[in-house]
């Protein structure tokens, strides 16, 4: 599909076809071109859960509003963060590089995020967006629709899934054959509102 189309036409669909599974070809297809979103010092803090058990998407709906989307999506991704991801061994974030290049980088990631609680989780939420958004677009250009989602608790799905203190939620995107187009859009902000050119 050409990308304008595909940026186009991708919407937030919140009814899917429960029937329609995604082949674990898709689904592998779609992952590797997710983890090639941009990320800070290519720390890579995302982390992803594949809701496959029908009894925890059950789960899941009861904390998220009841939204059909959970249970109804061919896959169900949890996108999560790794707060300590930039402390875990930072070298290997540049494994591929030469032993200089890793050496100058472990020092400037450590630098760029001790004792910064608030830039930690901003990076957090910034890689694990940028992941979402790559996902939603392929899964178009895949033939498939997308719904990103926030609406559930946060607290209650971190003890659900048992996430450990450092990992945190940050959205969920479901996937799916959708069965009814979203609405029309909402209406879009001129650009003269949004983009300010400073010459």
């Amino acid at each position: 599909m050409d990308f304008k189309k595909i940026v186009q036409e991708r919407r937030s669909i919140k009814y899917f076809d429960a029937n329609h599974k995604m082949t674990k070809d898709e689904v592998n297809e779609l992952f590797k071109m997710t983890v090639l979103s941009p990320t800070a010092f290519n720390i890579q803090h995302w982390r992803f859960d594949v809701i496959e058990n029908r009894e925890l998407r059950e789960e899941i709906k009861k904390i998220s509003f009841n939204q059909s989307q959970v249970t109804d999506a061919s896959l169900l991704v949890v996108i999560s963060g790794d707060l300590d991801a930039w402390k875990k061994n930072p070298k290997k974030y540049w494994k591929n590089a030469d032993e200089n290049v890793q050496k100058m980088m472990e020092s400037m990631i450590t630098d760029f995020y001790i004792n910064k609680k608030e830039m930690q989780r901003d990076e957090v939420m910034r890689s694990c967006s940028m992941a979402a958004m790559t996902m939603m677009l392929c899964a178009k250009n895949m033939g498939y629709d997308s719904c990103p989602m926030d609406g559930f608790d946060f607290p209650e799905l971190s003890k659900l899934l048992q996430f450990p203190k450092n990992q945190i939620p940050v959205m969920f995107v479901a996937i799916g054959k959708k069965l009814q187009d979203a609405w029309p859009r909402g209406g879009q902000l001129n650009l003269n509102q949004v983009v300010n050119f400073r010459e």
